[in-house]
Order: structure tokens, then C-alpha cells, then sequence
């Protein structure tokens, strides 16, 4: 089974709403079988639009990921920064299929692309 992700990127108006909310969230990720793969961190937008603080958070499934969301105790965390910051945040299937193959030598460093 596909696990499921949150894949979430956030600029904070209000550090100290942000700090309430990140507190309490870790309890409806706990329950969840939420874990983060990516929280804050060092980044380089290389093409599109970013927000200041980015987050991946994995969940068993995509139903998990869902239960989450829609869960009393995570929306009562999300409460706790209503303003605090803007967010877009998608809840998303990972994928279980097959995986590219080398088919020919990888590109030597340095050498010029054609």
C-alpha cells in the first residue's frame, strides 16, 4: 500500500501563533502514524514561486493523511494560528510502482550537455 504525505509550504505572519499550533499538532501527527521528512530546513527554490518554511510529513496511507486533516484534534491545533500564518498544503498518495533504470553511462561531471 502507497503511503500518504502532507506536502506543506508556509510563510509565518505570527511566530508566536506558529509556535502554539507547532506544539500541539504533534499529537494529531502521533496518533496518525505521522512522521516528518522534511520540517524547515535549508532549501533552494530552483524554478516557480516558494514559501519561507517548507514540511513533508509521512503517514502509512493516503486514508491515514486524510484522517489527520479531517481529524477534531488536528483541526483544534490548526485553530491555534488562524492568521498566524499562510499556508498551501496538499495531501497527497505516494507512489508504490516502478522505478527509472540506468539504461546508458550517467553524464561525466564537467562535460558539456548537448
Amino acid at each position: 500500500m502507497a503511503k500518504g504525505y502532507w506536502i506543506v509550504r508556509v510563510d509565518v505572519q505570527d511566530a508566536e501563533a506558529y509556535k502554539a499550533y507547532a506544539a500541539a499538532n504533534g499529537a494529531a501527527f502521533a496518533r496518525f502514524g505521522g512522521r516528518f521528512l522534511v520540517r524547515g530546513g535549508a532549501f533552494e527554490a530552483v524554478t516557480g514561486t516558494a514559501r519561507a518554511r517548507n514540511v513533508i510529513v509521512e503517514f502509512p496511507s493516503y486514508e491515514t493523511a486524510l484522517a489527520c486533516w479531517n481529524s477534531d484534534l488536528y483541526q483544534s491545533a490548526r485553530a491555534l494560528q488562524k492568521g498566524g500564518a499562510e499556508a498551501d498544503i496538499v495531501v497527497i498518495e505516494g507512489y508504490d510502482g516502478p522505478q527509472p533504470q540506468v539504461s546508458e553511462p550517467a553524464p561525466t561531471p564537467g562535460a558539456a550537455s548537448e
